[in-house]
C-alpha cells in the first residue's frame, strides 16, 4: 500500500465569493463543481502539488451548512489521496478508528471518497480520496 499524500485542504465558506482573498494572493480557480452527494458547491485552487477546496453548502441540510452554523467559516477537513481506498478503510476500522463512511461515495472530480470521524483525527475531519 502506497503512502497517502495531501490532496487538499477543505475550507467551509458561506459563499464561493470568499475566493477573493486567495485570488489576491495570486491563486486562481482551476475547477468548480457541485457535488450533489455532499450538498456542496466546490472551487479548487492549485497550491503547488496540493489544492485548496472552498466548500459552499447548497442547502441547509448539508453537513457543511451545519458546520458553518456550529463553527463558522474555516478549515473543514484534510484530504489524503490514497490508492485502494477500501484497503485503507478496512485497516483503519480494524484498528478501531471511527469512520463516517465505511464504503466510498462519489466526491468531486469523480473521485471515490470516504470520511473518518473527527474523533479519529484528534478533532480534524479526515477525507480519503481515490482518483478513478
Amino acid at each position: 500500500m502506497s503512502k497517502p499524500v495531501l490532496d487538499h485542504i477543505g475550507i467551509a465558506v458561506r459563499s464561493l465569493e470568499a475566493v477573493k482573498i486567495y485570488e489576491a494572493l495570486g491563486l486562481t480557480i482551476d475547477h468548480v463543481e457541485t457535488v450533489e452527494t455532499q450538498g456542496v458547491k466546490t472551487a479548487f485552487l492549485s497550491v503547488g502539488d496540493s489544492n485548496l477546496e472552498l466548500l459552499e453548502p447548497t442547502g441547509p441540510q448539508s453537513s457543511v451548512a451545519k458546520f458553518l452554523e456550529k463553527r463558522g467559516e474555516g478549515i473543514h477537513h484534510l484530504c489524503f489521496r490514497v490508492d485502494n481506498i477500501e484497503e485503507h478503510l478496512a485497516r483503519l476500522k480494524e484498528q478501531g478508528y471511527r469512520l463516517i463512511n465505511e464504503a466510498p461515495v462519489r466526491g468531486a472530480h469523480g473521485c471515490r471518497v470516504a470520511f473518518l470521524h473527527p474523533a479519529a483525527g484528534n478533532g480534524v475531519l479526515i477525507e480519503l480520496s481515490e482518483k478513478q
